[in-house]
């Protein structure tokens, strides 16, 4: 009979579920994208519904079921924390408490009443799932592993090795001390959602300049010249308050935290740039440290903090790795298939299959899919207006709408896990178009002007747009456009700071091309994307442009769209003038009027 292991993660932001079958991933997929509740943290049932029905078995057949991470310890650490800080901690200690003692607490308990599962129930420890979904599903025998986020039970960073199908992890840097609370007090600082507004400030960096980082590396952050560092509490509040930080932070840099929606200073620019500089300053040397310490040349990664995709790019370009596996959810969601996968390898000693130099990702199309019956079924039913072409006719009918600079929705086979959309639920333009980035940011994606959009493009193209011959399948890592494919900038260009050089041409590329000539690139092959792979060629065809946007469908405050109805809601409440589901052609102006409810979007943050 087939080993069946189920894991899950929940309870913190971004619960899932992912199944194996014999070590093999079958199937992976987050809460959010079934419940539409963007970042849901409740326990993941409709997810874990989604695995079982896409392996065709029941509960009773799951022989292991396994937590992502140890409730207990990670209880004990909060104790702890709340008895160190009494008694200022009192009101976060009574808010967090009736959810450990309902939920977290009995997590057995709680997993046998939620899946009615009699079976064996397991526990990873937290960066130890980091771990194996980093190691195991990646192309290498031997690598070593650096896991990097919030915080787990007590961990914040760890390093150690992976070979064949064991995992040992090394060292750690326990909490409070953590980069990715201290990104995430900046987070918050700068007025974006903390666990979900990182990757703005990463967005925002290019357009500040480094004023802050002498008073960062003064008042904030000790670090070591192996990467290791300490963070001056007094100027933190995550440990016992409600908040990240506290007036004392606010006081440090002469300003308070800027509130939601408020309007973006240059202030603001510089304070992102700055952290961020710090950042890429202790990812660069806990690497060099790692490296000397393993003698390993691969590198793999997970973890929240490895979805700085700036710090990723620098890290290949620079060493010392020779290559850099990310897992693509590295957050928590990745932490139920990591779960999972320490079970099958770790617990069970079972035989780790690896085929290099491909990965065992599966491109991380892991989620649900849907027939063209489905589909025209969806669209009968609804009355909605429709075309069905054959492929032929398909691909041909969209490379031209996007080279015509209209905006289309792509909907097509198994959906993305993790956080990027990988050309199954994108929406997509032409890069070579100067007002699409505006375009696409406020009138279909309803969200700051500031934020830069990925190119995505065939990797035989990669070395003749961009500054490196690697392979980028999961939208992780960031690469500068080539010199000769940059715009040249006149004196007064060079001068102009700000949200002001969003005004500036940069490059052959300018829907894609970031304020600093940078852009977060997606790789795609035939093998691992045949449909998207096949847009793309069709595309470059007729155009001699092997890049096109690509941005996950959907609107800012929901989550990637899963199924064919939230793809066609999310068409009409946009401004995008196609959507292709399938062999389905959606004409926007061919749609009842009626359904259409675009969104007031009359103010934006620097618009």
């Amino acid at each position: 009979m087939p080993i069946y292991i189920l894991g899950i993660s929940a309870f913190y932001h971004d619960s899932a579920a992912a199944l194996l079958r014999d070590g093999e991933i079958i199937a992976a997929a987050q809460e959010e994208r079934f419940t539409r509740k963007k970042h849901d943290h409740n326990f993941p049932n409709h997810a874990v519904e989604y695995c079982l029905k896409s392996a065709g078995i029941t509960i009773a057949e799951v022989t292991h079921v396994v937590f992502y991470d140890k409730p207990f310890i990670k209880f004990e650490r909060l104790l702890q924390t709340y008895i160190t800080t009494a008694p200022f901690g009192i009101r976060s200690f009574l808010k967090a408490m009736p959810l450990w003692l309902k939920q977290k607490l009995f997590m057995r308990e709680t997993i046998e009443k939620e899946l009615n599962y009699k079976g064996t129930i397991l526990f990873s420890d937290h960066h130890e799932s980091h771990a194996a979904s980093a190691f195991y599903p990646s192309p290498f025998e031997r690598a070593a592993i650096l896991t990097l986020d919030g915080v787990g039970e007590w961990s914040t960073l760890t390093y150690g090795i992976g070979n064949g199908n064991k995992i040992e992890l090394h060292k750690e840097i326990r909490f409070p001390h953590s980069l990715g609370l201290l990104y995430s007090a900046f987070t918050y600082y700068t007025g974006f959602r903390v666990n979900s507004g990182e990757y703005k400030l990463m967005g925002l960096a290019p357009y500040g300049e480094p004023k802050y980082v002498d008073i960062i590396l003064k008042n904030l952050i000790d670090i070591k010249d192996d990467g290791s560092f300490k963070l001056n509490m007094k100027y933190f509040d995550y440990c016992a308050g409600l908040k990240m930080i506290n007036q004392r932070f606010c006081a440090l840099f002469g300003r308070q935290a800027r509130r939601p929606e408020a309007k973006i200073e240059q202030f603001h620019m510089d304070i992102a740039r700055s952290i961020q500089i710090v950042t890429e300053d202790v990812i660069m040397k806990i690497a060099r440290y790692v490296h000397e310490q393993t003698q390993e040349e691969n590198l793999c990664m997970a973890g929240g903090v490895a979805l700085n995709c700036v710090a990723n790019g620098k890290l290949l370009k620079t060493g010392p790795f020779k290559r850099i596996w990310i897992q693509p959810a590295a957050s928590d969601a990745g932490g139920a298939l990591g779960a999972a996968l320490a079970i099958w390898n770790n617990y069970l000693d079972k035989p780790r299959t690896i085929n290099s130099p491909y990965d065992m990702q599966k491109a991380s199309l892991l989620g649900p899919e849907f027939t063209n019956d489905e589909i025209e079924r969806f669209l009968k039913e609804n009355d909605i207006a429709y075309e069905k072409l054959n492929d032929d006719a398909l691909f041909n009918k969209a490379a031209d709408i996007i080279a015509e600079e209209k905006v289309l929705g792509w909907f097509q086979g198994r959906m993305e896990f993790g956080p990027r959309a990988l050309g199954s639920r994108s929406i997509i333009g032409d890069a070579r178009s100067e007002k699409m980035q505006t375009t696409m940011n406020v009138k279909i994606k309803f969200r700051e002007s500031f934020r830069p959009f990925a190119p995505t493009m065939l990797r035989e193209h990669i070395k003749d747009y961009f500054d490196v011959d690697a392979d980028s399948p999961y939208m992780l890592l960031v690469f500068d456009v080539k010199e000769n494919k940059r715009a040249t900038l006149t004196d007064e260009q060079k001068k102009l700071i700000g949200i002001e050089k969003l005004k500036i041409k940069r490059s052959d590329l300018p829907a894609i091309t970031h304020v600093d000539f940078s852009a977060r690139v997606q790789t795609v092959t035939e093998r691992d994307n045949p449909r998207y792979y096949r847009l793309i060629k069709t595309f470059y065809k007729k155009t001699g442009c092997p890049v096109i946007i690509n941005t996950s469908f959907n609107v800012r405050g929901e989550p990637i769209v899963c199924s064919p109805e939230d793809a066609f809601k999310c068409f009409l409440r946009t401004n995008m003038d196609y959507l292709i589901m399938g062999n389905f052609v959606l004409d926007r102006t061919k749609q009842k009027q009626d359904l259409i409810q675009v969104e007031d979007v009359s103010e934006f943050p620097l618009d």
